[in-house]
């Protein structure tokens, strides 16, 4: 009973780490680096270093990866119909039946367009610009993800760190169902066919038949390969056009501020100019009030001097 209480205590534990480490991918991106750190001190605190040491391992998102989590956590319904709509096309692609890809394919691309302009509402409310370099690394993410879709080793959705690539030809390869992961279907009607001995290739023909299939297979491979390449070169030219625009935006702001400034330093010249002038008049202006006012001083004294004079001349004219 012991042990069984200690397994569900650890169970517990665990799942609690889990649903702490899901709430930390869920808060704004500002946030996230004091809240892991917080989040790693307190497991530490707890005896939990494991644990600890793992979330101190995530590293910040990007805003792109950010967003894509967030579409995970607050628009679930719209990502289920993505992943189960990319999973329907993935079958469908490696069965080989291309007629039931066109309405998988269509219910694909309308979960990715409603998951983008979510994605656009959610930069701006965060107070980033959705550019187009933004959503094209978000939109490729999401494709990513409903490629991968539930295979083995596949990214998780709601902690993403980085950008997801699509994955190539040998990873599509590798997720593919191997011959004996189904069994084949047995007829609801039992029909007894014949035998008969099947005649034996000339092995000339044999290595025709196998030279044409390897011709074809590497063909398919070139085909995938190039696709691939091209879709890579046409977001490297779209991400330099962005880029370029970007630069020459910069570049224009740039002259505006270096004119501005260029301004504001001539003011500035003009005024200190001016101030000089002001503080030689007003030196000047002192010089003159000090030196009426030595004047007015030496009149006053003249004033008390002829003052007494007369008083002295009245008196000794009393006197006689």
């Amino acid at each position: 009973m012991a042990k069984e209480k200690g397994r569900d205590a650890k169970g517990a534990r665990a799942g609690s780490v889990e649903d702490e480490i899901d709430r930390l991918f869920q808060i704004p991106l500002g946030e996230f680096t004091p809240a892991r750190n917080a989040l790693a001190a307190k497991l530490k605190k707890d005896g939990a270093s494991k644990e600890a040491e793992r979330v101190k391992g995530f590293t910040k998102p990007s805003i792109s990866a950010w967003v894509t989590n967030q579409l995970y956590w607050r628009e679930r319904k719209a990502f289920d119909r993505l992943l189960a709509a990319g999973e329907q096309v993935r079958t469908a692609q490696l069965a080989g039946k291309s007629t039931e890809v066109r309405a998988p394919f269509v219910q694909f691309r309308e979960a990715v367009n409603e998951l983008a302009k979510h994605a656009s509402t959610m930069l701006r409310d965060a107070g980033n610009a959705s550019s187009r370099d933004t959503m094209r690394r978000i939109t490729m993410t999401l494709e990513a993800l409903a490629a991968y879709s539930e295979s083995p080793g596949a990214p998780k959705p709601g902690r993403l760190t980085a950008d997801v690539d699509p994955p190539g030809f040998e990873a599509l390869a590798a997720l593919m169902p191997q011959s004996g992961d189904h069994k084949p279907r047995e007829s609801t009607t039992a029909k007894v066919i014949p035998f008969k001995q099947p005649k034996p290739q000339p092995q000339p023909a044999l290595k025709k038949h196998a030279a044409k299939e390897d011709a074809r297979r590497q063909a398919a491979q070139r085909r995938t390969r190039e696709a691939e390449l091209r879709k890579a070169l046409h977001d490297a030219e779209r991400g330099l056009k962005d880029a370029k625009r970007d630069a020459t935006t910069a570049q224009n702001k740039m002259k505006t501020a270096t004119a501005r400034a260029n301004e504001l330093e001539k003011r500035r010249t003009a005024l200190e100019a001016q101030l000089e002038k002001a503080n030689t008049a007003a030196e000047s202006s002192r010089k003159d009030v000090r030196e009426a006012t030595s004047r007015a001083e030496e009149a006053a004294q003249s004033v008390d001097d002829a003052e007494r004079a007369v008083q002295r001349a009245r008196a000794a004219l009393k006197e006689l």
